[in-house]
Formats: C-alpha cells, sequence, structure tokens
C-alpha cells in the first residue's frame, strides 16, 4: 500500500474542532478517512505522483455538518415537487412565483408549498389570503403549509383531495366552512396536524425514477450548503420498509452523498408495540454501513406521547394511557438494546415520558443506548438533570426561529428567553446536537439554524434569547458536528478534523467565524467532501465538482429556480410580478387597509391593527 494520500488539500484555514490539534493548514486523506492534519512542511511527503492536489486559498475548512434530527429520506422523494419561499421577504415575490409555477404545473400534479418559510419573513407579516391563492392559480392545485399550524387550499385542491360538506372534521383538526357549510380551504391543526398532512398525502406522487432523482437533487442542495451526514427521524406515512427503497437503492448503487443513520417511525396508533416487535426481528442497530445504516427507533414512540408544537395553539395533555403504551414500547426497545428517540415539546410531557423510563431503567438499563429527546423548548431544569442521570441526550432543533413570534405572543417574552434552555443543557454535560427537523415546517438550511443559535433571532428579525442563552460560534458548529455523533452512536468517528476519522468535510463561502452575525444566515460551501469523494464544488473550485444531474421532471420547481439560490428566486419573482400582480391588489374586507399599500411600506407597528399573527385576513 502507498504511503501517499490521496487527496492533499493546502493552504486551508482548518478548525479541526480537535483540542489536541485545534488549528491546521494541511489535510491529507486516504481511503476515506484523514491521514494526517497539521501544517504543509511537515505533511509534503504525503504528496506523491498520483496525489490529487488542491489549494484551498485560504478558505475557511470546518467538518462536515451532520444534522441530527430532519427527514430526508421523505423529504427526498418529494423535493423535486415543491415550490420554496425560503429567503423570500415578500409576500408578493412569493406568491409570483406560485403563479408561475402554477402556470407550468401539469394535471393533474400540484403546486405544494412545504414548510422553510413562515409569515413573520414577510413584510407583509401574514399569509396570503384564499382568493388571492384562488386568482394566482385558478386551475391547477395549491397546497401550502405553515408550520403546524394551517394549510390553505385552493379550490382546485379541493376539489382533488375530495373535501366537502360532509366531510367531517378528523380529531384534534378543524376543516374551516363557510356559512353553507362548505370547506373554504383552510384546514387548522387543534392542535393535531394530521389534517394538514393527511390532506397532504392525498397528492400525486412522482414516478420512481424520478423520486430517485428527487433524492440526489436533495442531497446535492444540502451537499451545497455543507451538511455531510443526518440522522433521519423517519415521519409521518413514512412507512418501513416501503418507502424506504428508493434511498436503500441508491445506497446500493452507491450514489449517496450524505450519510445517513436512520430511525424507524411507527404507523399504527394502538399497534406500536407490535411495529418494534416486527422490526426487531427484522433490522439491528447499526445495520448497514457508514453511508446508510440503522440508528433505532423514534421519534415517534406511541402516538398517545406526541405533544403537538403548534405555538398558535394552548399545550396538549397527553391521554392518560401514554404512560402504559410507552412503558410497553420502551422495554421492547431496552431488551433489544435499539436506541430510541422521543419527539416532546413541553417539559410537562417530558415529565410523564421520564417516569416512564426511569421506571423501564430498573429493570432494564437505559445507560449506553445513546437515548434522547428531541425538541425539549420548555424543559426545566430538573427534567434536563433527569435526562442526564439516565444516559440519555437532547436534540435541538431552531423550529423557534420560524414560530417564536407565536411563542411570545401566548407566553411571554420572558419565557421564551430559554425556549430551548441551550446553557442550561450544555452546563449539565449530557449530550446535546443541533438539527432542523426539516422539512415540513422550518428549514434544511444549516446556516438558518446557526445563525438562530448565535444572534438568537427568528427568522422574521425577533431578538429571543439574551446572550447568556446563546453559545458562541464554536460551541454553536459543535452542536453542528462533533456533538451529533453521538447521536448515531458514531462518536470518534466524525465530527472532527483528526487523523483517523471519516474525512468529511466543507471549505466555506465566506468565514464563518469573521462574517458579521447578519452573514451566517447566507454562508455556504464552495468545496465539499464526503469520505474523501468531492460531492459538490463552486466558485473556483467549480473544475472539481461532480457531473450534474438535470431535473426531472422538467417543470419542477427545481428545475425552473437554481439550487439554493434566494436571491436569484426572488429576482425571477419581481420579474415574474412586473407582469402583474399576482396577490394583493385588494383591500382586506376586515381591517380595510390595502394590502397593495402594504407592499410598499413597512408594516404598522401596531399589535391591535395585526394582532399576533399579522393581518388575520389570511383565514378567511
Amino acid at each position: 500500500m502507498s504511503d501517499h494520500a490521496d487527496l492533499l488539500i493546502t493552504n486551508a484555514r482548518i478548525t479541526t474542532l480537535d483540542r489536541e490539534n485545534p488549528v491546521a493548514d494541511v489535510v491529507a486523506i486516504r481511503d476515506g478517512r484523514f491521514l494526517a492534519v497539521g501544517r504543509a512542511p511537515d505533511l509534503t511527503h504525503l504528496a506523491g505522483p498520483a496525489t490529487r492536489m488542491i489549494d484551498a486559498r485560504g478558505r475557511r475548512m470546518i467538518p462536515g455538518l451532520n444534522d441530527s434530527h430532519t427527514h430526508l429520506i421523505r423529504g427526498g422523494l418529494n423535493y423535486n415537487l415543491e415550490l420554496r419561499w425560503e429567503g423570500l421577504d415578500s409576500l408578493a415575490d412569493a406568491m409570483a412565483l406560485l403563479k408561475a409555477q402554477a402556470a407550468v404545473t401539469p394535471p393533474p400534479q400540484w403546486v405544494r408549498v412545504i414548510g422553510s418559510f413562515s409569515m413573520f419573513q414577510f413584510r407583509e407579516r401574514r399569509l396570503p389570503t384564499l382568493d388571492e391563492i384562488n386568482a394566482a392559480a385558478p386551475d391547477t392545485p395549491v397546497f401550502i403549509l405553515h408550520l403546524y399550524d394551517r394549510a390553505l387550499l385552493n379550490r382546485a385542491a379541493l376539489r382533488a383531495v375530495g373535501y366537502s360538506r360532509e366531510t367531517p372534521d378528523p380529531p384534534g383538526g378543524e376543516i374551516q366552512r363557510d356559512a353553507n357549510g362548505e370547506p373554504t380551504g383552510l384546514l387548522l391543526a387543534r392542535p393535531n396536524a394530521l389534517v394538514l398532512y393527511a390532506a397532504l398525502a392525498k397528492g400525486p406522487r412522482l414516478s420512481p425514477d424520478d423520486q430517485i432523482n428527487s433524492t440526489r437533487q436533495f442531497m446535492r442542495e444540502l451537499n451545497r450548503l455543507g451538511v455531510t451526514s443526518v440522522i433521519d427521524a423517519g415521519g409521518g406515512f413514512q412507512n418501513y420498509p416501503e418507502d424506504y427503497q428508493i434511498v436503500q437503492k441508491l445506497a446500493d448503487d452507491d450514489l449517496l452523498t450524505v450519510r445517513i443513520a436512520y430511525n424507524l417511525f411507527t404507523q399504527k396508533p394502538g399497534a406500536e408495540k407490535e411495529d418494534f416487535v416486527r422490526w426487531a426481528a427484522q433490522v439491528k442497530p447499526g445495520q448497514g454501513d457508514q453511508w446508510f445504516r440503522h440508528n433505532g427507533a423514534g421519534e415517534m414512540l406511541v402516538f398517545s406521547a406526541a405533544d403537538f408544537e403548534d405555538f398558535f395553539m394552548p399545550r396538549p395533555d397527553l391521554a392518560p394511557e401514554m404512560e402504559a403504551q410507552l412503558a410497553q414500547v420502551v422495554r421492547v426497545l431496552a431488551e433489544n438494546r435499539w436506541p430510541f428517540r422521543l419527539h416532546a415539546t413541553y417539559d410537562q410531557s417530558i415529565s410523564r415520558a421520564l417516569d416512564v423510563f426511569e421506571a423501564v431503567d430498573r429493570d432494564v438499563p437505559l445507560d449506553g443506548l445513546n437515548w434522547f429527546i428531541d425538541h425539549a423548548e420548555t424543559v426545566s431544569d430538573r427534567n434536563i438533570d433527569r435526562i442526564g442521570a439516565l444516559g440519555g441526550g437532547i436534540a435541538i432543533q431552531h423550529r423557534m426561529a420560524f414560530q417564536g413570534e407565536a411563542f411570545v405572543e401566548r407566553y411571554g417574552a420572558r419565557a421564551a428567553e430559554s425556549t430551548p434552555p441551550i446553557a442550561r443543557m450544555l452546563s449539565a454535560s449530557l449530550p446535546v446536537a443541533a438539527g432542523t427537523d426539516a422539512t415540513r415546517v422550518a428549514s434544511y438550511n444549516p446556516w438558518t439554524s446557526l445563525a438562530w443559535l448565535v444572534t438568537g433571532r427568528t427568522i422574521g428579525g425577533l431578538r429571543l434569547y439574551p446572550s447568556a442563552n446563546r453559545p458562541d460560534r464554536e460551541t454553536a458548529l459543535r452542536l453542528w458536528t462533533q456533538a451529533a455523533a453521538w447521536f448515531s452512536s458514531e462518536q470518534g468517528a466524525k465530527g472532527q478534523i483528526k487523523a483517523g476519522q471519516l474525512a468529511d468535510f466543507v471549505l466555506l463561502s465566506s468565514d464563518f467565524f469573521m462574517v458579521s452575525e447578519e452573514e451566517i444566515g447566507g454562508l455556504e460551501s464552495v468545496l465539499t467532501v464526503v469520505g474523501g469523494r468531492i460531492v459538490w464544488a463552486s466558485e473556483e473550485f467549480r473544475s472539481h465538482a461532480p457531473p450534474t444531474l438535470p431535473v426531472s421532471p422538467d417543470w419542477a420547481p427545481t428545475a425552473r429556480y437554481a439550487l439554493g439560490q434566494q436571491k436569484a428566486r426572488a429576482a425571477a419573482a419581481r420579474l415574474e410580478r412586473a407582469a402583474g400582480p399576482a396577490c394583493c391588489a385588494t383591500p382586506c374586507g376586515v381591517h380595510g387597509h390595502a394590502h397593495g399599500h402594504a407592499l410598499a411600506g413597512d408594516p404598522p407597528s401596531a399589535p391591535a391593527f395585526w394582532g399576533a399573527l399579522g393581518c388575520s385576513c389570511f383565514a378567511f
């Protein structure tokens, strides 16, 4: 075997996150792992005749980003179907894009805006009205999902899903109706989001070939942002093994460009134990390889334990049967040595779950399982300590960046200052990692999360956290790298730029440690390497980029607008809008103000005018 490197990156400003070797300027890679990390004079002997050499030109290098909670597998199947409003600061621009996409979307397909935006990002501080959506797309079904709160369907979408005056409201949800009892197109989670997701599930799927293309496009987009690993938390309507066939084929064909550790999410209320008993006989934790491997159970363990995270609504109380059902499942998992994760937003839910975990632990120890709580926005100091005592961790996400305003309106700014209590978690010395919970609500963009961590601001600009609850930049980066490895039982294998670890790293468009706070959210990668393989390259490294993959189908929103280019999408939207108003041309029948006038200026600051959610005319 040659002693030379396969790949040598020189002249980089490297943040290794290895405290024994914190700063370097050269990395050498062989067989998919870091061979050596250090200074140029010490590593020049590792360059041989076959070594690929890349001059980083002084760019900042960081370990590859690892999203500890996302839904890549489900999101990949639908990525090419979805129009994105992320990064747009004008509702008028967003509606212009929707109108343009509706014009090219063939029947029976829908235009879908699913997650990654909030009404609070728009200068209008509101959602579109149903009349505006119907005017922009009179014939093409449109489905707009806003957080965990509501969905807006135009008349064509209502026909497509088959909702009528006879359609009953599901438990915990509302199909809003007009005076004649006919559905208006507004679906509300009260607080169960099933009404939203059940309607979305009625939409047409892509063909298997297009699902493969869609998943590859999604991974390429994540690579563009510097993501090299994820932990997939399953998700509703994500059945195993049926809905995992596309990602399994990509893994079998060596076409993954993001490492995936996947959790299994029960799909059968009342039969959750049976799901996990069956799966425990089919697959073992860690089964797979470094690219695609099983990671355990959750985030849904039992449906009765789900506390719906809609901060527009009051906190829900969990069902009285939750403890008995959860105990059955956790006992099965502990006996089979399955790691698990549990969705829990509120401290009250976490308290009840921990009662169960402690009872099971007395019979079947949980320590060493790398189990953890997901979300934990309002977790108390006492429960943080209880989690640590049981050997658990906490995975946090930037959901408050999208709905912090709603939380403040309901619970007050003081309560929001420690929602979640990041500093307290870190001081407790239990495992903590960051992620996105993409794609149905929050953005899959890790830099949106890192900006939220560092600045404490929502995407609407509201400062939530005092400096005491905001990690410094290096700590925030560790939450996205080294710390995240524990959550897939891969600690020591990745997350640092360190000899022997997997060679996953990123060169950044600008220096994360030097840019202003306002610029953090706009960072991306100019060179992404996973296992020594270049999976993304741009700017001066473009000659190293892998071949591009045309988007399929060709009418997809991802074919129409460049990957991740929010500014380009905004510019395109303004061109579309120049042809005529797409929304906001009519006055609000409730408040009397003209939407067109609102486009031209800043929103009024008086809460009595806008209300908690911005202009309330979106509800009609």
